[in-house]
């Protein structure tokens, strides 16, 4: 009896791409969570699809109340900095699953992500 080997996602990357995060959300992965951390106003004009929002003057005690510390997360800000100085503070504050979304929202949008908003 021949068994069909099914491909999975990529495990969790420190830095990932919008299409390894794209990967995981096609595969169904429901365990994880997007972050974004540029201000309100911005996350309510346009975001990832079922991102949450956690502006980065929040973010460690929103995420400490609210996720627990092996979840997977991949946090994305207005700028590739922004998001590195986020996924630092996430690290620093005991999340061991953290991936920084190189490229944001305008690479999730250029690999044609879903997105929500206003």
């Amino acid at each position: 009896m021949s068994s069909t080997l099914f491909p999975t996602p990529q495990p969790l990357k420190a830095v990932s791409t919008v299409f390894d995060l794209k990967e995981r959300l096609d595969w169904g992965e429901p365990a994880l969570t997007i972050i974004d951390v540029r201000n309100r106003a911005l996350f309510n004009a346009k975001r990832i699809s079922g991102a949450i929002s956690m502006p980065v003057d929040e973010l460690v005690a929103r995420a400490s109340a609210s996720l627990e510390i092996e979840r997977d997360i991949y946090v994305y800000g207005g700028t590739d900095t922004a998001t590195t100085n986020a996924a630092t503070k996430l690290r620093d504050a005991g999340f061991e699953n953290v991936a920084e979304l190189i490229g944001g929202l305008g690479a999730w949008q250029a690999a044609a992500g879903a997105t929500e908003g206003v």
